[in-house]
């Protein structure tokens, strides 16, 4: 049965996973226009389904993974904490499209959130840190990150997100009998 055990309503894990908070909020969108420049902070952005996020120099392939990339908000103080920073890291130093608060984004890999009306992301898996977070964060960046790289996902539904948008956890669909 595939993680997390979608349909199985009577064991204790799946019971555990749908006790989650059911409310966030989208905190900061970012954008990258050009490989290697500074992300973009934006106000609002148009996730394009199973596409990228318009603005967005990434170009994945219909289908992908890695479509949009999330960090947890509450993440940047740890991130911070790590390197002895006074204040937390600004999301865009990190070159994620998302910040969102309020919800544990690794309790939600192979779920659903809406973001605003209209978009809905389904989280693929998780964003490792690279390399250039030394760059970005200096020595030890790489490290720092471990653990709070945040997420990758894919644009179910497309449309337009705001920040200060509330973030909310799709109900799982029913098991599909004899799987």
């Amino acid at each position: 049965m595939p993680f997390p055990f979608f349909g199985d309503d009577k064991s204790t894990i799946a019971q555990m996973l749908n006790t989650l908070p059911q409310v966030g909020r989208l905190e900061w969108i970012g954008l990258r226009p050009v490989r290697r420049e500074p992300m973009l902070a934006v106000a609002e952005a148009t996730a394009e389904t199973d596409r990228h996020l318009h603005g967005d120099h990434a170009r994945p392939k219909p289908g992908g993974k890695r479509q949009v990339t999330l960090i947890q908000h509450e993440h940047l103080a740890a991130v911070a904490g790590y390197l002895s920073l006074p204040e937390p890291v600004d999301p865009g130093r990190l070159r994620r499209n998302l910040a969102v608060s309020g919800l544990n984004l690794l309790a939600l890999k192979n779920r659903r959130i809406r973001i605003g009306e209209e978009v809905v992301l389904e989280i693929t898996g998780e964003c490792h840190p690279c390399s250039r977070m030394e760059e970005e964060l200096g020595p030890g960046g790489y490290n720092a990150m471990r653990g709070h790289g945040g997420l990758t996902a894919r644009i179910v539904q497309g449309g337009l997100m705001r920040a200060g948008d509330i973030v909310r956890i799709e109900p799982t669909p029913p098991a599909e009998p004899g799987s």
